[in-house]
């Protein structure tokens, strides 16, 4: 978790300015956590999975895994890692049971996330003090990886 917790500092606390109190939430003992890492070990990248009554809590539904705090630092930017991250997690989200992943998405990465096959719903509100609108996919039928 220390390297997961440097590379989400590093991208949204440094660079992004989004406050420590809200990066660091109650929520991160229950989900997991992927890490891709460089050759040497040095973390690259990180996404979360929030499962079970933290997700359907948040999504209004069942069947739905959550997305988020996906961050890929600067120097792995453009190599295809986000959304090889966004793949893992999906992949982890069938394990988990789930039919669907929603995310909340940085309103300029909306284009990233449509690459990959998710749609845009919903107004777009704020988040931590960035524009965000909510993503879905789901994991079975058409556009299913």
């Amino acid at each position: 978790m220390e390297l997961v917790h440097r590379v989400r500092r590093e991208v949204f606390v440094v660079e992004q300015g989004i406050a420590e109190e809200e990066e660091w939430d109650d929520l991160d003992p229950l989900c997991l956590h992927l890490l891709a890492t460089g050759p040497g070990g040095e973390p690259l990248g990180t996404g979360r999975v929030v499962h079970g009554a933290p997700a359907r809590e948040q999504a209004g539904r069942d069947g739905a895994v959550l997305l988020g705090r996906l961050a890929v630092l600067p120097a792995a930017r453009g190599t295809g890692l986000g959304a090889a991250l966004v793949r893992e997690v999906e992949r982890a989200a069938r394990e988990l049971g789930a039919r669907e992943v929603e995310l909340h998405a940085q309103v300029s990465a909306i284009g990233f996330y449509e690459r990959l096959g998710y749609t845009a719903r919903g107004p777009e509100y704020l988040d931590a003090g960035i524009p965000h609108r909510t993503m879905s996919r789901p994991l079975d039928g058409p556009g299913a990886a």
